[in-house]
């Protein structure tokens, strides 16, 4: 049977493109096998790092990062420590004999930060920000804005405030502090002109103490420089220490009208929505310049003269690799159709119409038992033997036309 003719007529039923399960997997195991690794390699690193950061600044805990040590030492000078994980209780133990430690300040949402410092704010007592930064410092302590981070590093007091005074040179840094000129205001531990402690007056005879960096906290430097006594000091100097150490399954992060979702997106830094976007927009722009182009295929002269027969040959290897046989059955009936058309005398416009070719091939053939409908116009084989065999009749059908 001559070669297919292509580009004429319509091209018949739906292509099945589906790929076998053999090639689906052959396309993505690479993608499948680097997104394996990623996600090892992120577990791992989670898992390796997780044990760096177990119990930080938990009073309860004796692994470096924790503060259990401090708490001990505490605990001999008579201060009763008391662990809490909600805004309800951190307000409600605030008091003039109370010293309120807040260990990640900037976790709190603006409901939750507004809440506080209304608390906090008259009840005489003391109240430790840990490394507050933009987001809760103006907040938690109007009047003072966040500077640009520093190191942490052995440092001296420079001020007059006494417990810095007798503490001396500490591991300090991390924040530093800007404020305008605040009443009662001391400022200790200065990197390039800002401090990284700060104290300021409240009223009723509190005071809140902006540290800037966790470091004299931990476990593992709490006897290095003089660390300890700073410590003591600033958490020793009233009978009760409430440790807060803020939860984002807290219910009071919702805050009022709000929910948990809107609370939660506020939690992340401004540059990881800017990073986000950003690689969204890099991901679209690899999608477009990967993606294949759609429209009308071109048609371009060949560097070389191929024959028909490895054209044909080539063409039913790609059906037969996609398991195109319903595109193949199309083609093959296509062309049967138009090689027919002008044999029986009608127009190429009419030759892909069942109205028009059927009656007039059942008039030109002799009386045999044609089912010509079913294999002009039928449906698409069910394996490959059906389509060979659907090819034979085709060309049995062109043959018998040509020499009645």
């Amino acid at each position: 049977m001559s070669a297919p003719e292509t580009g004429t007529g319509p091209a018949g039923p739906s292509t099945s493109l589906a790929l076998s399960t053999h090639q689906i997997w052959t396309r993505t195991r690479g993608v499948l096998i680097v997104l394996t690794i990623l996600v090892t390699a992120g577990i791992a690193l989670a898992a390796v790092r997780s044990g760096d950061q177990h119990g930080r600044l938990d009073p309860r805990s004796a692994d470096r990062p924790g503060s259990r040590a401090v708490a001990e030492l505490l605990k001999q000078q008579g201060v009763d420590t008391r662990v809490v994980a909600t805004l309800d209780q951190a307000t409600e133990a605030t008091g003039p004999d109370t010293t309120l430690l807040v260990t990640a300040p900037d976790l709190l949402t603006k409901h939750q930060q507004q809440s506080l410092h209304t608390a906090m704010a008259p009840s005489g007592g003391r109240t430790v920000l840990v490394a507050a930064g933009t987001a809760s410092v103006e907040t938690l302590a109007p009047g003072v804005r966040a500077g640009t981070q520093t190191s942490v590093s052995a440092r001296e007091p420079r001020c007059a405030f006494p417990a810095a005074q007798r503490a001396g040179t500490v591991d300090i840094g991390g924040e530093r502090y800007a404020t305008d000129a605040l009443p009662g205001a001391q400022t200790c531990y200065p990197s390039d002109g800002l401090p990284s402690l700060l104290t300021i007056k409240n009223p009723d005879d509190g005071d809140t103490v902006l540290l800037g960096s966790p470091d004299i906290l931990y476990n593992e430097r709490l006897g290095e420089q003089g660390n300890a006594s700073l410590a003591l000091q600033l958490l020793g100097s009233r009978p009760h220490l409430v440790w807060y150490l803020p939860s984002l399954s807290d219910q009071s992060a919702a805050g009022e009208g709000g929910s948990g979702a809107s609370a939660l997106a506020d939690l992340i830094p401004t540059g990881w929505l800017w990073g986000t976007l950003q690689l969204l927009i890099a991901a679209l722009l690899a999608a477009v310049w990967r993606a294949r182009r759609l429209g009308p295929l071109v048609t371009e002269r060949l560097p070389v003269a191929i024959r028909a027969s490895e054209s044909v040959e080539g063409r039913a290897r790609l059906y037969r690799k996609v398991n195109a046989r319903d595109r193949a059955a199309a083609t093959l009936r296509a062309a049967t159709r138009s090689r027919l058309a002008p044999l029986l005398g009608i127009s190429p416009a009419d030759a892909h119409s069942p109205e028009v070719l059927l009656p007039a091939l059942s008039a030109h053939l002799p009386a045999e038992d044609w089912d010509l409908d079913g294999l002009l116009f039928g449906p698409r084989p069910g394996n490959d033997a059906a389509l060979i065999r659907l090819a034979d009749q085709l060309d049995a059908l062109e043959r018998e036309v040509r020499t009645s």
